[in-house]
């Protein structure tokens, strides 16, 4: 258990902080329009794990905003410091959660920090750490959560409206979302100007989402009504710059319990504006936060763990997961829908060949529309491309799936997405298993995966660690690793394997406290306890780099163990 590191305590007026209610497919899943309608945010840093995983696990949770990535200069890292793509902490958190079938969204900026845009000043380097987030991710769409003096830099705001059209132009698939403060009169002038921002940058912000939170207008403030006015005043001060706009467009993020400013926003209140929602059809409801659902076991304040109002722990989330099936829950703003589906949804590819898959649309509602085709989570040297890439729902169009011939053998979810002008968008996954063209051999990409050579090579090891022939799992020889009385031993090696991609480390062990895993660039790692042969296995996904180190260990003043039999794949 570790202690909260960024205790993120919900958002005032400029002053301080919650996310936004955009809320994404993980890659590799199928994704509708209703699955991101309920989004609450989850403070990722503050210790509180358990929450996010009951409320999907058990309250029919199905998307959710991680909060808050902040910009460092022309870096990015967790509110925790720990950069992205390499958190201990919260990235197996969302793993877990993606696990379980959640969607997400990853959350920039919020009271204590600023978005990648706000505190660098170079274009590419801000497009970059965006597209980092997506990839490391597996996510099509953002949150960016502008607040206090940052609400005030146009500079900024202009650098973040073309890392966003530079983004979509890439992939039109991509969605991005603005959370911004309001009073019940509306947005901000400040507010306002970042709208203006996107319309002279001749991009669209997807969904504008209000922090209807701590107005700072009396502790005898109604809630649930205050949402309302904020939310009929930010959709007219919208479509004073683009009449395009709709409530489909507008997201909405109370506070739920005790506000900043002594308010209360109740289970009455969240059925106000889940009724307003659903007569509307808005576009995203979310709260802050999964972590604050539940009551408080002392009087002192907690706000950032807790709602200090009697409730059942969760209440607020059961109370705005049923808008997920609403009729108008995330709808779109339009009458219009289609499907998506591909036939046949998987191909085995030698390096350097190809494969095709059909992407087939159909109407499932209303009329035809013009619908963008656009891939993500293919791997460094694998090109996705569509024929046509823009199609009428109804229509059918051509995947081509070419593998370079230094692509590393593996199985790789690459996400196929719909995109529809009016904004729904569904998509399916493909899966593309490279297979090696000289034709493989058994371990995976780990050569002496068994140790038959005789020798640890390619493994280093420390101390009296080496082959032997018994107790072996299978063929002739196993690993025998030794600790001592002031070491763990160690055997371990660097594998390069594909950027940002899933892997399954497995391998047999026998003996006291036998740890396997791989550290560098990702972090897993697992460990039994037997004096049998038994088999255990890590899930990790790489970094930037694609490069980790495996290894195996025992433990200080412990017998030696026995390991044999690795695959990476």
């Amino acid at each position: 258990m570790h202690l909260a590191r960024f205790a993120a305590s919900a958002c005032a007026l400029a002053l301080t902080a919650t996310g936004a209610a955009v809320a994404l497919a993980p890659a590799g899943s199928a994704a509708t329009s209703s699955v991101y309608s309920v989004a609450p945010y989850v403070d990722m840093s503050n210790g509180q794990e358990g929450m996010l995983d009951t409320a999907v696990a058990g309250h029919h949770l199905k998307a959710y905003t991680a909060a808050f990535v902040l910009g460092e200069g022309c870096n990015q890292i967790w509110g925790d410091t720990l950069p992205i793509g390499n958190d201990s902490y919260t990235d197996p958190e969302i793993a877990r959660a993606k696990s379980e079938g959640a969607s997400v969204i990853i959350s920039s900026g919020g009271a204590s920090g600023e978005p990648l845009a706000w505190t660098c000043s170079t274009q590419s380097s801000i497009d970059a750490g965006y597209q980092a987030l997506i990839n490391d991710y597996g996510v099509t769409r953002l949150d960016f959560d502008v607040e206090g003096a940052a609400v005030a830099d146009t500079a900024a705001a202009v650098r973040q409206m073309q890392a966003m059209k530079d983004l979509k132009a890439a992939d039109p698939g991509l969605r991005f979302s603005m959370t911004l403060p309001v009073l019940t009169s509306g947005l901000t002038n400040d507010g306002v100007n970042i709208l203006k921002a996107a319309k002279n940058a001749g991009i669209r912000i997807d969904v504008v989402n209000i922090m209807a939170m701590d107005y700072y207008a009396g502790t005898g403030t109604e809630m649930g009504q205050g949402a309302v006015d904020a939310a009929r005043a930010t959709l007219a001060q919208m479509q004073s710059v683009d009449s395009g706009y709709t409530y489909a467009d507008l997201g909405i993020t109370p506070m739920i319990g005790k506000n900043d400013d002594g308010s209360t926003f109740t289970l009455a209140d969240a059925r106000t504006v889940e009724n307003f929602a659903a007569q509307n059809g808005v576009g995203r409801l979310a709260f802050w936060s999964v972590n604050r659902d539940q009551p408080c076991s002392k009087s002192a304040n907690s706000l950032p763990t807790c709602s200090e109002i009697s409730q059942n722990s969760l209440a607020f989330t059961d109370a705005f997961v049923p808008y997920e099936g609403s009729t108008g829950g995330g709808g779109g703003g339009t009458a219009s829908d289609f499907s998506l589906s591909l036939a046949p949804g998987s191909a085995s590819v030698a390096q350097g060949g190809s494969a095709t898959a059909t992407v087939a649309t159909a109407v499932t509602a209303g009329s035809g529309e013009s619908v963008g085709l656009s891939a993500s989570g293919a791997p460094s040297g694998v090109g996705v491309s569509f024929s046509p890439a823009s199609l009428t729902s109804g229509g059918s169009s051509t995947l081509t799936a070419t593998v370079g011939a230094s692509v590393a053998a593996g199985t790789y979810p690459i996400t196929v997405t719909g995109t529809a002008a009016a904004g729904g968008s569904h998509s399916a996954t493909y899966t593309l298993t490279v297979t090696s063209s000289g034709g493989g051999g058994g371990g995976g990409p780990l050569t002496n995966a068994g140790f038959e050579s005789g020798s640890p090579s390619p493994w280093t090891c420390t101390g009296d660690s080496t082959v032997v022939t018994d107790p072996v799992h299978s063929g002739s020889h196993a690993l025998q690793v030794t600790p001592s009385a002031g070491g763990t031993g160690e055997c371990d090696r660097t594998v390069a394997l594909s950027p940002h991609h899933s892997y399954t480390l497995t391998a047999w062990v026998q003996g006291p406290y036998a740890y396997i895993g791989v550290s560098g660039g990702a972090t897993a790692g697992t460990w039994s306890n037997s004096t049998s042969w038994n088999q255990l296995t890590a899930a990790f996904t790489t970094g930037s780099s694609g490069t980790v180190t495996v290894y195996v260990h025992g433990w200080y003043g412990q017998s030696a163990v026995h390991t044999d039999d690795f695959t990476l794949g």
